[in-house]
């Protein structure tokens, strides 16, 4: 398994709507060696970003202003692709039919970033 600090050649989609929410994901991914596709801040963006490909993991708001991302979670699942909820609603707040994949709880530091992209999004 890598350490937080490892560092790697991995491409990650990131959907989040807050701006500095997203920028401090791109500065703690970056940190890590990690490539970023994305920010997606809607739906609509994120699903052509996942039909454009090229990334190996996702990292996921579940609401985008408004609107719930279950329709990105479901195309991510069908390619096989892993992904990280990022929330503050807690598992209540997470798609029904996706409710055993991991999720980091708002707000989070580098270390649980760290933490779950070498858990679940590194390594396939």
């Amino acid at each position: 398994m890598n350490h937080p600090e490892a560092t790697g050649s991995a491409k990650i989609l990131l959907v989040e709507d807050e701006p500095l929410v997203a920028m401090d994901m791109e500065n703690i991914l970056e940190d890590l060696g990690v490539s970023i596709v994305g920010p997606a801040a809607s739906v609509s963006k994120a699903l052509a970003l996942v039909d454009a490909g090229g990334f190996e993991g996702a990292f996921l708001d579940v609401n985008l202003r408004g609107e719930r991302v279950d329709t990105v979670a479901d195309a991510l699942a069908a390619q096989g692709i892993p992904f990280v909820f990022t929330t503050g609603h807690g598992i209540e707040g997470l798609p029904a039919g996706h409710r055993d994949r991991p999720m980091l709880i708002k707000p989070f530091g580098s270390q649980e970033v760290a933490g779950a992209l070498n858990r679940y999004l590194r390594g396939r």
